[in-house]
């Protein structure tokens, strides 16, 4: 009997996962689509395990970061640091868009980091310092 369930269970992850229903807890994801001179830019970090306090005022929080637009895509991964003991802490990333398929442009965002995730809260372009959000 349990041979039979086993198949049954795959099936019913394998459906949950195209309809979108959570499956197991994972990381903490946020995703933002941003319009980059008329192109969608989609960006995405994930927090990848727990954060650690540094002997400083600082925590580092292990990320990995996902851009991708129509020109092509990237993955990056490393530890952000962020203020500890703080409700709202904020950083800012700079990110060449070149492998992007937007070479010589720049995003300069602003990220913060509540509640387990992390966010883009504003993003400027350059050059020309564009206000993106």
């Amino acid at each position: 009997m349990p041979q039979r369930r086993l198949p049954r269970i795959l099936a019913l992850a394998a459906l949950a996962t195209l309809v979108g229903a959570p499956a197991l807890a994972g990381p903490a994801c946020s995703r933002a689509t941003l319009s980059v001179t008329g192109v969608p830019v989609t960006i995405a970090y994930c927090v990848d395990g727990s954060p650690r306090p540094t002997p400083g005022a600082e925590v580092l929080v292990p990320v990995t970061a996902t851009y991708s637009a129509p020109g092509g895509s990237m993955q990056t991964s490393g530890q952000y640091r962020f203020i500890a003991g703080e409700a709202v802490s904020r950083i800012v990333q700079n990110v060449a868009l070149d492998r992007l398929g937007m070479p010589g442009k720049t995003l300069h965002l602003t990220l913060i980091y509540t509640d387990g995730t992390v966010r883009v809260e504003g993003a400027l372009l350059t050059p020309g310092a564009i206000t993106v959000k």
